[in-house]
C-alpha cells in the first residue's frame, strides 16, 4: 500500500473493492448449496466495519481527515465472511438460502464492484493528468 496522501482514497477503494470480490465470492457459493440441507447462507460486512472505523474520527474533522486518518490504520478494515444463522429457515431441510434475494444481492454487488474499480481508475487517471 502506498502511504503518501495522495493515495488515501485509492486505498480506502481498493479495501472495499476487495470486500465486495468476497461478497460476490460469498454470494455464489450461497446460491450453489442452495439445496445442501442445513446449509446456513454466509454474508460479508464492510460497509458496517468502514462505517465504524470513519466514525471514529472527531466529529469536527472533515471526511478528508477522516480518511487520512484511517488510511494510517488500513489494517482495521479486515473483511471477513460470517454465517448468518439468524436467519431463520421456514424449509424443512433447514437451509436458509433464498434463491431470489441471493441473485438480487448479487447483481448489487456486482454494480457496486464495478463502481469501484471505475472509480478507482479515475482517481489513477486525475493523478496522471497532474503528472503531465
Amino acid at each position: 500500500m502506498f502511504t503518501t496522501d495522495a493515495f488515501d482514497y485509492i486505498n480506502i477503494m481498493d479495501k472495499a473493492a476487495d470486500a465486495s470480490w468476497l461478497r460476490e465470492n460469498v454470494i455464489t457459493n450461497n446460491l450453489a448449496n442452495v439445496d445442501t440441507p442445513g446449509y446456513k447462507r454466509q454474508d460479508v460486512a464492510f460497509s458496517g466495519i468502514l462505517e465504524r472505523e470513519l466514525g471514529k474520527g472527531k466529529y469536527y474533522q472533515t471526511l478528508a481527515k477522516r480518511v487520512q486518518g484511517l488510511n494510517t490504520h488500513l489494517d482495521d478494515l479486515t473483511v471477513e465472511s460470517y454465517t448468518d444463522a439468524a436467519n431463520y429457515s421456514y424449509r424443512l431441510d433447514k437451509n436458509n438460502v433464498d434463491v431470489d434475494t441471493e441473485n438480487v444481492e448479487l447483481a448489487s454487488e456486482q454494480l457496486k464492484y464495478q463502481l469501484l474499480t471505475n472509480s478507482i481508475s479515475s482517481e489513477f487517471k486525475r493523478l496522471q493528468t497532474v503528472l503531465k
